[in-house]
């Protein structure tokens, strides 16, 4: 969400006023002679978000500062927070040389505050998305669910875990249609542990977002299972447009009650039902386990729709070769089987093209709004 001057609640004013960002917000005046702040982007529990332009690169690209506030008053804390952010920013650094991760541009501390700066993604967040034009389809999320589990599989390789995957940290890059994972969680820890008075006194902070992470992420003991759970929560979000909060759970086990609330093939269901499991050993241990269970769904065993998923696999000749084509068949010879997988391979390529169609003009309406 963006906050502009002027158009602001008491508490974002209150907000604006309070940081040093805050206040350089629609000024001319330069963030460290570099950056000139547009405008809040957004306030959590750890810090706030602004919208800057680089002023020093000949293009005047866009840029997210983070603004960290971990309150810190003994010295000796700032300079251990100083030395974990310093090894945190590196990390995500690191990470960032992934498409799909905002590159990290820069990294200080500056008057006890932790700043970060990072690529801007323009784009709308998968919870906006679904606000603007309802649930997703079944092929939809799965899609989604695959091209996120490629990238949470080289988020894991890295060790790292992200500790809170949720639509709102999803964002749908409106230049090429890559999503994007924002807000990595280790930043947040590190602030929060800085906070604490004793440096000896384990953090009773949790990270992550209520709904969204497993039980053992509230016991302050996050695996990486706990990004395959919260990666299930968003699918089930982008299905039926429900909160999590909102489902009813199982007294005895836990786990959410919502099959009744979409439509979703039995395969794509079990998968979705193992990766929300309370349990860690019931639950997927790993995403390539979950990327093996998408291929194997992906050929059912139903005979007649495996054929017509087969013959769809074939080259699809141009209209006007399959006209002629058409015309010349009729004075073949042809068994009824060939002429019914035809039939079937047709339609099916009609309505495919048709789905497809629809689903692109839906995300380009919503991208020009």
């Amino acid at each position: 969400m963006n906050f502009a001057p002027g158009n602001l609640s008491s508490f974002h004013s209150d907000v604006l006023q309070q940081t040093q960002l805050g206040q350089l917000c629609g000024q001319q005046q330069l963030f460290r002679n570099r950056y000139e702040v547009l405008r809040m982007l957004g306030r959590g529990g750890f810090g706030v978000t602004f919208l800057a332009k680089d002023v020093l690169l000949p293009s005047e690209p866009l840029c997210v500062i983070k603004q960290l506030c971990p309150k810190v008053a003994d010295p000796a804390a700032l300079e251990n927070a100083q030395r974990r952010f310093e090894r945190e920013a590196k990390i995500l650094g690191k990470l960032g040389s992934h498409s799909q991760i905002p590159r990290l541009l820069d990294y200080f501390v500056a008057d006890g505050e932790f700043y970060l700066v990072q690529e801007y993604v323009c784009g709308p967040t998968l919870a906006r998305l679904v606000r603007r034009s309802g649930c997703f389809s079944e092929e939809w999320v799965t899609r989604f669910l695959r091209e996120m589990l490629v990238l949470l599989q080289y988020v894991h390789k890295q060790q790292v875990i992200h500790r809170d995957i949720k639509p709102q940290n999803i964002i749908r890059c409106q230049d090429d249609g890559r999503l994007v994972l924002i807000d990595f969680g280790a930043v947040k820890e590190l602030v929060a542990q800085a906070g604490e008075t004793s440096m000896k006194a384990p953090t009773t902070h949790f990270i992550g977002t209520v709904g969204f992470a497993p039980p053992e992420q509230f016991s302050l003991r996050p695996v990486f299972g706990s990004d395959i759970y919260a990666l299930g929560i968003t699918c089930l979000y982008l299905l039926t447009g429900k909160a999590p909060l909102d489902f009813d759970s199982d007294r005895h086990t836990g786990e959410l009650i919502w099959q009744n609330s979409t439509q979703v093939s039995e395969p794509f269901a079990n998968i979705l039902s193992k990766m929300l499991k309370i349990s860690l050993s019931d639950r997927y241990q790993s995403v390539g386990s979950i990327l093996r269970s998408l291929d194997q769904n992906s050929t059912p065993d139903n005979a007649p729709d495996n054929l017509a998923r087969c013959l769809l696999t074939r080259h699809q000749p141009a209209p006007q070769a399959l006209a002629n084509r058409n015309d010349s068949s009729s004075h073949s010879h042809q068994s009824p089987a060939a002429k019914a997988a035809i039939a079937i391979r047709d339609w099916k390529y009609r309505m495919q093209a048709r789905q497809k169609q629809r689903q692109k003009d839906k995300i380009n309406h919503i991208l020009s709004e």
